[in-house]
């Protein structure tokens, strides 16, 4: 996830989200923030008022809608959508990273979940959102391919699911294996639910 021209508040924003998903939310501080940005420390307090909370919940806002958007990016790379097809895209984001820089990275959203959903209701909410901006657009994207209505947001669940069970798996393995393992064996079923009808 490289990151693009940003502002100093953007990059604060990007900078926590990037460290939450290697270090989780107790390990990564502010003033690690703002070195990891190439931001005044002082800028913290100006743009995050509300102090760590805020910019974990917002690093949190950011990896959702991240992870939402990448949707419509891994359609557009297969030459015929399809759901096992989308799953496998989903998947091989986090096989290519693995394989290429090592396991250290996980998801944000899940780490920020682990870490502060139960003490912190504000970042409960912000992690909660963050989940249903991923599985909103894979249930569009399913229904799109023709999987009925009522199953793809059960499909999306299970999809996104899977995928950060996998990646817990992979890391603690420090091998892509049960990435590899949840996109052969959930294809096929995601694949028969797409309607005969349509």
């Amino acid at each position: 996830m490289a990151a693009p021209e940003r502002g100093a508040r953007e990059r604060m924003v990007f900078s926590a989200a990037q460290l939450i998903r290697r270090d989780g939310v107790a390990t990564t501080g502010m003033r690690e923030v703002a070195a990891h940005a190439d931001a005044p420390r002082g800028s913290l307090q100006h743009y995050f008022p509300g102090g760590k909370e805020q910019l974990v919940n917002e690093a949190v806002e950011w990896a959702g809608r991240y992870a939402g958007k990448r949707v419509a990016r891994f359609l557009a790379a297969l030459p015929e959508p399809t759901p096992s097809g989308l799953f496998a895209q989903m998947v091989r984001q986090w096989t290519d990273e693995y394989e290429t820089v090592g396991f250290a990275g996980g998801c944000p959203v899940a780490a920020a979940t682990v870490d502060r959903a139960e003490s912190s209701p504000s970042t409960r909410q912000a992690v909660a959102a963050a989940f249903a901006g991923w599985t909103g657009p894979v249930a569009g994207a399913l229904a799109d391919m023709g999987v009925p209505e009522e199953r793809a947001d059960a499909l999306a669940t299970l999809m996104v699911s899977a995928l950060e069970g996998a990646i817990l798996l992979a890391r603690a393995e420090q091998d892509v294996r049960p990435l590899t393992t949840v996109a052969r064996e959930l294809g096929p079923l995601l694949d028969s639910a797409v309607s005969k009808d349509g």
